[in-house]
């Protein structure tokens, strides 16, 4: 968790009048090419194998993100670079709830210093793989979050039974399955 039980929900409070995201959706530029960029499983961003070790570039990066149907790409008015995502662009390395039951909020904070709130619009999905399940949070568009071990254990601690033998949370009045137990 971090410093303070409202800190993220304040967070998000204090960015209202921040200016948006891009409109990365609504531009189609006709020049393309290769970034060179490349975003590891462990949400690391690489330029030609180097470690973009600057948290305000990696940040400006992440705002002209698109995942489009062939891949995933940085956009602007002028020009579409196609860019390498292992997993998942982004990860989400805090969580903090407010309310509980039908009206409990999950907040999340990605590694790009993002804060979602789990809904509709927002979902929590784990996957089933060979090692094990692997939880992710949609942060806008197609770009997921990959939901950090230690912050899936304690979505896991605050879960409920809602079948047999599943697992699941609420947030923002939707019910998210965490998997099977």
């Amino acid at each position: 968790m971090a410093d303070s039980i409202d800190s993220l929900f304040a967070r998000i409070e204090a960015s209202r009048g921040d200016r948006p995201l891009p409109p990365v959706d609504a531009w189609h530029p006709d020049r393309s090419g290769e970034s060179h960029l490349k975003i590891d499983r462990n949400c690391h961003w690489y330029y030609r194998g180097s470690l973009i070790a600057r948290p305000a570039m990696v940040r400006l990066f992440s705002t002209i993100l698109r995942r489009d149907d062939d891949g995933f790409v940085l956009v602007t008015p002028a020009e579409k670079l196609t860019i390498e995502v292992e997993d998942a662009p982004f990860l989400a390395t805090a969580v903090e709830q407010r309310g509980a039951g039908e009206s409990r909020q999950l907040a999340f904070l990605t590694n790009v210093g993002e804060v979602i709130i789990a809904d509709a619009q927002h979902p929590i999905t784990v996957r089933e793989t060979s090692a094990g399940p692997k939880p992710y949070l949609r942060v806008r568009g197609r770009l997921d979050a990959l939901i950090s071990r230690p912050v899936y254990y304690e979505l896991v601690a605050m879960g409920e039974q809602h079948e047999p033998h599943r697992l699941s949370i609420m947030s923002a009045g939707a019910r998210f399955s965490l998997g099977e137990f």
